[in-house]
């Protein structure tokens, strides 16, 4: 796709941005930031690149994954353990806005890459570190992974049925949610800096990240002496909200636990007893009866397919749904609405479907205008733009610098 199209200009345009790192947490932050119109650099090794290009399902040698991961994005293929490549990223910081790294700690100061070193060339620059336990701590120096971040933070003691093995989420969310609290404090930094006219140092840990979003589960702790344990469909402490089988063995999801809510659901399946009971009023009150409740429930849902169940309670204002695979979300009109199937061209003429683009703004709603880049695809013309020669940069390139 033409990298100049300007029919979907995004918040950001002007935004110079570094990416250094690889897999999910670091590129996932920088792709944010791209779709919305910064001018991302993507630092990747030559030969194999990131190794995301070779994750999961591939099409022609290279994985669908990475056509999210990198839309929008130019790459350019540095060797970092070599100086040549290192006095690269230090002339490329010079004139960036944010830097984007997600190593483990310590390796970009042997680089000679540190925020001492990058700041003191442009004491603008905003570098976000992504890293499994962050820049300081006892742990700083120990491997972290998403996976090791979700244990930690106390949300994989929480995905099981009770007594069960504790099972991961489906997708790679410790990195997700690190990625994303990266973004807010960049966002954060930018706005600061108009005051100060100095950058600073965002230092996210997966673990930390994912923590941020565990709720009351430490000051029920603290107060109470309270562990909360796994609870499988439900939602400890609100009720009713769960999930209850409908006939052909289909789920139903079902959220009552308003007040109003809640007497809406009971007259719908037939239990205004339940509805009207003084008892029952309030969500302290469902939670000692969740169990006569989720038994009512699953009783009228037992016997009614799924999509019966859902006209009803769509009818009586409660929230429910039921559990979509992919191939519902492809199929779905609200997400066709909303814009979040993207039907793209690839650059060998085929189609293929991406995820839209979220949040949705109204006057600068960015999006995809640039096809995720081939390994170094934009070496020369970004080595250019920089001063180096053609000579230079064939130098670099017999040598394995840079490629």
């Amino acid at each position: 796709m033409d990298s100049k199209n300007t029919s979907k200009l995004g918040p950001l345009q002007g935004l110079k941005v570094i990416e250094l790192g690889q897999l999910i947490a670091g590129p996932f932050a920088a792709k944010t930031l791209a779709d919305f119109g910064a001018e991302v650099v993507k630092i990747e090794p030559p030969g194999a690149g990131d190794p995301l290009r070779k994750w999961r399902l591939l099409k022609d040698g290279t994985s669908v994954w990475w056509q999210i991961q990198s839309r929008n994005k130019r790459s350019v293929a540095l060797d970092l353990k070599e100086p040549e490549a290192q006095d690269i990223v230090r002339h490329l910081a010079r004139d960036a806005d944010v830097l984007i790294e997600n190593f483990r700690p310590g390796a970009m100061e042997a680089w000679g890459l540190g925020p001492d070193t990058l700041q003191a060339l442009n004491p603008r620059l905003i570098m976000l570190r992504i890293s499994g336990y962050g820049q300081t701590g006892p742990y700083r120096d120990k491997p972290g992974f998403g996976v090791v971040a979700e244990a930690m933070s106390g949300l994989r003691h929480l995905t099981a049925e009770p007594g069960r093995v504790p099972v991961r989420v489906g997708v790679s969310i410790g990195d997700t949610l690190a990625s994303l609290h990266g973004v807010i404090g960049i966002l954060m930094a930018l706005h600061e800096r108009q005051r100060s006219g100095l950058g600073q140092v965002i230092d996210v840990a997966l673990y930390e990240a994912v923590f941020n979003c565990m709720e009351s589960l430490l000051p029920e702790y603290s107060a109470f002496g309270a562990v909360r344990q796994a609870a499988g469909s439900a939602l400890p402490g609100i009720a009713p909200s769960n999930a209850y089988r409908c006939r052909g063995d289909a789920y139903v999801l079902i959220a009552g636990n308003g007040d109003s809510i809640f007497k809406r659901l009971m007259h719908s399946i037939g239990r205004d007893d339940l509805g009207q009971d003084p008892e029952l009023k309030d969500n302290s009150g469902r939670v000692q009866g969740v169990a006569k409740i989720d038994a009512a429930i699953g009783a009228w849902t037992a016997e009614r397919d799924i999509l019966d169940v859902l006209h009803s309670l769509d009818a009586a204002g409660v929230p429910a749904g039921r559990i979509y695979t992919v191939a519902d979300i492809a199929a779905d009109p609200h997400y066709q609405a909303r814009g979040m199937i993207e039907p793209i061209e690839l650059d060998d003429g085929s189609c293929l479907s991406l995820p839209g683009i979220v949040p949705k703004l109204s006057r600068t709603p960015g999006g995809h205008v640039r096809n995720a880049p081939a390994i170094g695809q934009d070496t020369e013309s970004v080595l250019q733009e920089i001063g180096l020669s053609a000579e230079q940069i064939q130098a670099l390139k017999a040598r394995g610098i840079v490629a």
